[in-house]
């Protein structure tokens, strides 16, 4: 049991258990910006009042196209929202940080054929022109 508790409470354990509750929840929360406000924005343009009411039939099975629409738009918008105000800013943030120096590069380009070869090739591999090795 003293293990299983030590499990449970492990800080990367109730730190995902956080996560994915608040992201059910804002899933649930764009579902309804959308359900509420962009599908009627976006129907009365199309002249339709609700998405989710849109289906076809073939052989007596129906096609609910509509709900997908729905379902795509608020995918759309997590997306959006995710990349905009978590990926862009970790991203400016970790570059800011950043410690390690660039990689010096491994290659260089070919003069005739402008071609990537490696910096100690005699000789390109594309146009088989005799290039100078650098050391």
């Amino acid at each position: 049991m003293k293990g299983f508790r030590a499990f449970i409470l492990r800080g990367n354990v109730v730190d995902l258990a956080v996560a994915v509750l608040i992201g059910a929840a804002f899933g649930a929360l764009v579902t309804a910006f959308t359900r509420d406000f962009i599908t009627p924005i976006l129907a009365a343009i199309g002249g339709k009042p609700d998405f989710s009411s849109l289906k076809f039939t073939i052989n007596s099975s129906t096609f609910r196209y509509g709900d997908f629409i729905n379902a795509l738009i608020s995918f759309l918008i997590i997306a959006a929202v995710l990349y905009f105000l978590v990926i862009l800013p970790v991203n400016k943030l970790m570059a800011k940080y950043k410690t390690e120096p660039e990689p010096v590069a491994e290659t260089r380009d070919c003069p005739e054929c402008l071609s990537s070869i490696p910096q100690a090739a005699t000789r390109c591999a594309f146009c088989g022109v005799p290039v100078t090795a650098v050391a």
